[in-house]
């Protein structure tokens, strides 16, 4: 079977929504990332295969899932034709971080007034002119997110080690450890840090640092750094950035590091990524 992909991502004037992302993979992996907005996704064909906090999860029939910012992830195709996706992703003024944990323990949402709202919001994202009409879709879906999730913030939730530390076998010193790390990962994300300079800044050995690391958050720092910057990198492009600039901006040594790690995490080429961004109205999708 020959490899396909189509892709188109543009940034919509509604606020509230960081990026639409629509896509079709034959074969596309996603390798562990994470995003710093929540990820909303409806798959029209096929289906979706994924790890979150270390458990396996899928997209069938009208499933909406709901990752959470911060919380590593992967995907992959679960049938031989690939999948058709549509994202959304959403800043915190639409869920804010105590819906994190309650995300993780349940990030499929099997509910298909949900499914068909995200689909027209999808819709009147796609025409210019929209906007108020994509604003109150936007409002009702928001509203329902948080009607799935908050019965499971007040019967309690087993939560994310990554994110809540509320569960995990790792002890408070190692957790300790591994959220320093990654406040400095983000203080130092444009200008880097070798792995040495943030052992002696958080006073541990290199080893136990990428150990700790890894155990509490389920992706190496590398890997967190690299998917952190490609998030930056889409951003930049989205508003029109050239991929040569945008590489120097979002921490990438050249446009050649920039592509390879974009395309590895995206699955397109920062510059064809950054030419499906348009301002012209975007092609309606199915919203059954």
């Amino acid at each position: 079977m020959v490899a396909r992909q189509e892709i188109s991502a543009w940034r919509p004037p509604v606020a509230g929504i960081v990026e639409v992302f629509h896509a079709h993979f034959t074969e596309h992996t996603y390798p562990m990332h994470v995003h710093d907005a929540w990820t909303l996704l409806i798959v029209d064909d096929g289906a979706v295969r994924y790890d979150l906090e270390r458990h396996e999860h899928g997209t069938p029939g009208d499933t909406v899932s709901l990752l959470p910012p911060q919380v590593p992830h992967n995907g992959s195709p679960a049938t031989p034709d690939g999948f058709r996706k549509r994202v959304l992703y959403l800043d915190m003024t639409q869920l804010d971080a105590s819906f994190i944990g309650p995300a993780v323990d349940g990030p499929d949402l099997v509910d298909p007034v949900l499914r068909r709202r995200v689909g027209q919001l999808h819709a009147a994202l796609a025409r210019r002119g929209d906007e108020l009409e994509a604003e109150s879709r936007l409002a009702l879906i928001a509203e329902r997110l948080r009607g799935h999730l908050r019965p499971r913030l007040t019967t309690g939730t087993t939560g994310t080690t990554g994110t809540t530390g509320t569960t995990g076998t790792t002890g408070p010193t190692r957790r300790g450890v591994a959220h320093t790390l990654r406040e400095l990962l983000d203080e130092r994300l444009l200008d880097g840090v070798t792995l040495a300079e943030a052992a002696h800044l958080v006073h541990a050995h290199p080893t136990h640092l990428v150990r700790a690391f890894s155990g509490a958050f389920g992706i190496a720092p590398h890997q967190y750094v690299m998917s952190r910057r490609v998030d930056r990198a889409r951003n930049l492009l989205l508003a029109g950035q050239p991929p040569g600039e945008v590489a120097t901006a979002a921490g990438f040594y050249d446009q050649s590091h920039l592509t390879r790690h974009f395309k590895r995490v995206v699955g397109i080429a920062p510059g064809r990524y950054a030419r499906t961004a348009t301002t012209a109205e975007q092609p309606s999708a199915d919203v059954s």
